[in-house]
């Protein structure tokens, strides 16, 4: 018998305790959504270099931005429990908030398929502002990333959930 998050277990574990790959083969084909957020924060300069788009390495939220949607194609290469899944959609918006000298970012992903796409939603939040990082960290190595969280998932057998 395969455990579910319905009845409390973990589902990547089987009966015997080892790791596994969930089986959604009986699963019905339903459209599901997960949207995530998270912010980094930085020094007001470092956020005035972005905005200005003079950044040496280029154009800092857009890169940022196909890195994201780059990694949330590649989750399950990443998440080695995660299955590959035919996304129909990866939206990114970054806003800059210069009042708290942050980004943030909000991934929806989308598909019509057998297993939720949470991890994938996640997956780009992080990459995305890692990439923010990255870019900027020659001139703040201090940037910190907080806050990265799932904010809602629908489709599937477990419905819709939403954070409160």
């Amino acid at each position: 018998m395969q455990s579910t998050a319905m009845d409390g277990q973990l589902t990547h574990f089987n009966a015997q305790g080892q790791a596994h790959m969930v089986d959604v083969g009986g699963k019905d084909f339903t459209h599901r959504i997960a949207v995530a957020e998270g912010r980094i924060t930085m020094q007001p300069h470092t956020l005035e270099k972005i905005l200005q788009g003079d950044h040496k390495k280029g154009d800092v939220l857009g890169i940022a931005r196909i890195a994201g949607i780059m990694a949330a194609k590649k989750t399950a290469d990443l998440i080695p429990l995660c299955h590959p899944l035919a996304l129909t959609k990866v939206d990114i918006a970054l806003t800059p908030q210069t009042e708290t000298a942050s980004v943030h970012c909000r991934v929806s992903v989308e598909t019509r398929g057998q297993t939720g796409v949470e991890m994938e939603a996640l997956t780009a939040v992080n990459i995305t502002l890692l990439t923010i990082y990255d870019m900027c960290k020659a001139i703040d190595k201090g940037m910190s990333m907080e806050g990265i969280r799932l904010l809602l998932k629908s489709g599937g057998k477990s419905g819709e959930w939403i954070r409160t």
